[in-house]
């Protein structure tokens, strides 16, 4: 990949993370290619990258669009993130894992999306287990806009995250694995919940 797609590859993908693009919402290549001043051809080849990582999906037609799942495809991919860091717990940290600081949760004005990519890509980067925690940074890029978008259906999550992190910061594994559990449970009963406002809204983008 050449300096300009990788350069579109990283910014669009900060953007899928951040919740720039809703769930549903078309990409246009063209778009792109007027916003950083470049060809089409690294704008195209940076997409389909985020399409071979399952950030982007490719209608044919109907153009390129953030990942819009349906109930079944939600529910699965919170259980696989759940079952990724129980693993991650299980095996725990590596010796030479270099501790970073505590992550900054007090904040009423935090972003508590990225705060949740940082603390499970955290975890799961503590075991040195590299396909372990390529599997995670996987799952987190493709739950951060459905994270985004659902903020409104759930109460109390800065405290929920915060106590997560303080089973991490403390490495309280049984803990920290009761309280993922419970975290990811919320969101599978929620799931029809949250598709039927992510189908929604999407509608504005159609």
């Amino acid at each position: 990949m050449d300096s300009k797609s990788a350069f579109v590859y990283g910014q669009v993908r900060r953007a899928l993370q951040a919740g720039r693009y809703a769930p549903g919402q078309r990409i246009d290549p063209a778009t792109l290619a007027s916003e950083y001043k470049t060809s089409h051809t690294p704008v195209r080849f940076a997409l389909y990258r985020l399409v071979g990582e399952g950030m982007v999906t490719d209608h044919a037609r109907n153009g390129l669009h953030v990942p819009l799942l349906n109930e079944v495809a939600l529910r699965n991919l919170y259980d696989w993130m759940e079952r990724l860091l129980l693993m991650a717990c299980d095996i725990g940290e590596a010796p030479t894992f270099q501790k970073t600081g505590k992550l900054e949760l007090a904040t009423a004005d935090g972003d508590l999306v990225k705060l949740t990519w940082q603390l499970f890509d955290a975890i799961a980067r503590a075991t040195a287990h590299e396909p372990l925690h390529h599997a995670v940074k996987r799952a987190n890029d493709r739950l951060a806009p459905i994270r985004r978008a659902k903020q409104e259906l759930f109460e109390h999550t800065g405290e929920e995250l915060s106590q997560l992190n303080l089973h991490w910061q403390a490495r309280d594994m049984p803990a920290l694995k009761s309280a993922l559990r419970d975290y990811h449970e919320r969101r599978k009963q929620l799931v029809p919940s949250i598709v039927a406002l992510l189908s929604d809204r999407c509608g504005y983008f159609s």
